[in-house]
């Protein structure tokens, strides 16, 4: 598996705050089978001109030396997208050493012209990978659509797939349209895992899907490659969905 999305960088943002609490999160994620993982703390788009490519180099240096070998670390952000019109391209802006760049908008809702947005990001060879596309008020399977054929890839957060909610039922919803790339742990140094999504999706039959939600898109993303397209979820009933939940979270 490859995690794109995880604040496990420690003490730079809501995420993890120190070396220690990382990393155990490594380790578990290491014998779990995660084998990259890029750390992606918080940072809005307006800032990102100002940002130094080597703001977090000692940080990154000294989780990495405590980190055990697997899973390999990377460095990316993820950026709000709280003002148009800002340059992606500088390379210490992306996900890894790839011409991608993990975005996100405000849970309260997706502003005008995000697909405008998102097609200007990619004219301009940059490919905007939309975290939790669940989370924000409004957002449907249309918009998700639209985003998608304007050159958006879509990550979905594994934890959305186990609930009960309204993101969880909309992130379910998404893969049953086969509207979603990757998924990603979003792991804040808590007990979030991608394995949780992978056993899922597993356990529901669809092991083509699990292996391009957790590992494919995500090694191409992150080598430049185009995504592959994962074939819709079938809809699972809310019975196996308790069954589900209960056995993956060991109730």
């Amino acid at each position: 598996m490859i995690d794109i999305h995880t604040h496990l960088l420690p003490g730079v943002d809501d995420g993890a705050p120190t070396v220690e609490t990382a990393v155990p999160v490594l380790e578990r994620f290491g014998a779990d089978g995660v084998t990259v993982l890029v750390c992606t703390p918080h940072l809005t788009a307006s800032a990102a001109r100002e940002v130094a490519p080597d703001v977090y180099a000692d940080v990154f240096a000294a989780l990495r030396a405590s980190a055990p070998a697997v899973p390999v670390l990377q460095l990316g952000w993820e950026i709000m997208l709280d003002a148009p019109g800002i340059d992606f391209r500088p390379p210490h802006l992306h996900l890894g050493r790839s011409n991608a760049v993990l975005v996100e908008f405000s849970r309260h809702g997706v502003p005008p012209g995000s697909t405008t947005e998102l097609r200007r990001i990619r004219n301009s060879d940059v490919v905007p990978v939309v975290a939790h596309p669940e989370r924000y008020v409004g957002c449907g399977p249309g918009l998700i659509a639209d985003w998608r054929s304007a050159g958006a890839v879509i990550q979905v957060d594994a934890a959305a797939l186990l609930g009960s909610g309204k993101m969880s039922k909309q992130a379910r919803a998404l893969l049953e349209a086969g509207l979603v790339d990757c998924i990603a742990s979003d792991n804040h140094g808590d007990s979030r895992s991608l394995s949780s999504a992978r056993r899922w999706l597993m356990e529901v039959g669809t092991e083509e899907q699990a292996d391009l939600l957790t590992r494919v898109n995500a090694e191409r993303l992150l080598a430049g490659s185009s995504m592959l397209p994962v074939p819709p979820l079938p809809r699972i009933d809310s019975g196996m969905l308790s069954r589900l939940r209960d056995l993956i979270l060991g109730r």
